[in-house]
């Protein structure tokens, strides 16, 4: 029996589906590389809390009976899925009492069209109670910490997805984003993450059909795997009917394609919230690095004034929809911070949701118009760096309150609110060593464009290959 080299870990996902199409390796033994590199750091970290490898090695050899060329785009590629999405037999928890216990019988169509597409689901990614807050801690599994420094949080809600690509747990990984939930992680963890456009990847619709403030998308270590991994997951389905169909050039060629924006926005602030001084002056030092590449970088930003009355308003009535029977049934269970937002949703009148709407409509055509001037919007993807994971959320920035447990993703959830696809890429790091992500925005379905600029400045700013780590003490 030949045993699979540990070093490979460290390899791309995209080297990695070479070396499957190519029999260098198996999807068995990737498997036994991430078990073992599990065993040797996740206990120090808490990313991969359910672990399923009985199931996903059974899927690995009848993946392995078939053709190389009818295993699918990632080719037995191992995928860790966030545990707000059900994957069939295994333990799914949402990070709640609740569901302590919860083994769904089917999965999410997502998960349906990544084993279709070659890939073979390993384990639950840890996340915050039902994804809320922007911390990855719940009463079921504890803590998710942040690898560069195992005292700081790792961001929400996909943070455990983040923390394994961080230690190479993972190559690829699957998160969900409604305020910044695949964006703020991969900012803290010095990872990629990509909030797709609305329909760009279909899922399994639950509480209302067009409920579209949360996109499920990819998180990798680079952005051809995050190209990979988006072509994996996209495609419509007919059970999303928002869902979109496939273009007809690839994701990963796109990112590849070496098209250079011509006009790009950044803006320190999005004109709507405090940001920490240290990650302004790291976001726009990388954002200037476009000029490089020959195009002219201004500052200036689409009026998003409205951002967070409106998305407090359509958050609240979100939570209201999809929540308010467990909070008849099942409040003693449910977190302090749960609980305040299914009731600001019950109190909402319509003339509050007929506001929200309307604001949302637009700012959405104010930045329509912005992006006829500019290719790209550049911001910070978070306000601040990994702070102490024992605080539950960020209280002030820069010398302002927050008024409640969100507002400080204002940055992030003002990008999902005008339906534009954003990326977070690792930019540079703090004084301190910690990682700093860039916000990276295209108008609406315009994620080819987002993924060529994305790879160009990666290229610029050298910073490919900084993970995986080895998770690091505290400072």
């Amino acid at each position: 029996m030949r045993v699979a080299d540990q070093g490979l870990v460290r390899e791309t996902a995209c080297t990695i589906v070479d070396k499957l199409n190519s029999g260098e390796v198996t999807p068995l033994d990737l498997l036994d590389v991430l078990e073992k590199r599990i065993a040797e750091v996740d206990g120090k970290v808490n990313a991969l809390p359910t672990l399923c490898f009985d199931r996903a090695r059974t899927h690995a050899k009848a993946l392995m009976k078939k053709p190389a060329a009818e295993r699918g785009l990632l080719a037995g590629l191992p995928i860790p899925i966030k545990d707000l999405t059900n994957v069939a037999g295994v333990r799914t928890t949402q990070g709640s009492p609740i569901y302590t216990n919860n083994i769904p019988a089917r999965s999410d169509i997502l998960v349906e069209r990544l084993e279709t597409n070659g890939g073979v689901i390993y384990a639950k990614s840890n996340t915050p109670e039902f994804g809320a807050g922007a911390n990855t801690f719940n009463e079921v599994f504890g803590a998710t910490r942040n690898p560069w420094d195992i005292s700081r949080s790792a961001a929400g809600s996909s943070g455990g997805a983040a923390v394994a690509l961080a230690t190479g747990t993972a190559w690829l990984a699957q998160g969900s984003d409604m305020g910044g939930s695949l964006r703020n992680p991969a900012s803290f963890c010095g990872v990629v993450g990509l909030r797709p456009s609305i329909g760009r990847v279909a899922r399994s619709p639950a509480f209302k059909i067009d409920r579209n403030l949360t996109v499920q998308g990819p998180m990798a270590r680079n952005v051809e795997d995050l190209a990979l991994l988006l072509d994996a997951m996209s495609g419509e389905h007919p059970a999303d009917p928002l869902s979109l169909p496939l273009l007809p050039t690839s994701f990963l060629s796109s990112a590849r394609s070496g098209n250079k924006p011509k006009r790009i926005a950044y803006s320190p602030d999005l004109g709507i919230t405090p940001v920490d001084p240290e990650v302004v002056a790291i976001t726009r030092k990388a954002a200037q690095r476009f000029a490089e590449a020959g195009a002219i970088v201004e500052e200036a930003h689409p009026d998003l004034r409205e951002a967070h009355e409106c998305f407090h308003v359509l958050r609240a009535f979100d939570f209201a929809i999809s929540k308010a029977a467990l909070l008849r049934d099942k409040r003693d269970q449910l977190k302090p911070e749960v609980i305040w937002n299914i009731e600001e949703g019950l109190k909402l009148t319509v003339e509050q949701l007929e506001r929200a709407e309307a604001q949302r409509v637009a700012m959405t055509a104010r930045t329509l118009e912005f992006f006829n001037s500019y290719d790209l919007l550049l911001a910070p993807a978070t306000i601040v760096p990994p702070f102490p994971v024992e605080n539950r959320y960020v209280a002030e920035c820069a010398g302002k309150k927050f008024d409640n447990y969100v507002e400080w993703l204002g940055i992030v959830y003002a990008i999902t609110l005008v339906c534009c696809p954003a990326l977070s890429l690792p930019c540079g790091f703090t004084a301190s060593g910690l990682p700093v992500g860039l916000q990276i925005v295209a108008p609406p379905r315009g994620e080819a464009q987002l993924l060529a600029g994305g790879k160009l400045l990666e290229d610029i700013l050298g910073v490919r290959g900084t993970v995986p780590i080895d998770p690091r003490p505290a400072k």
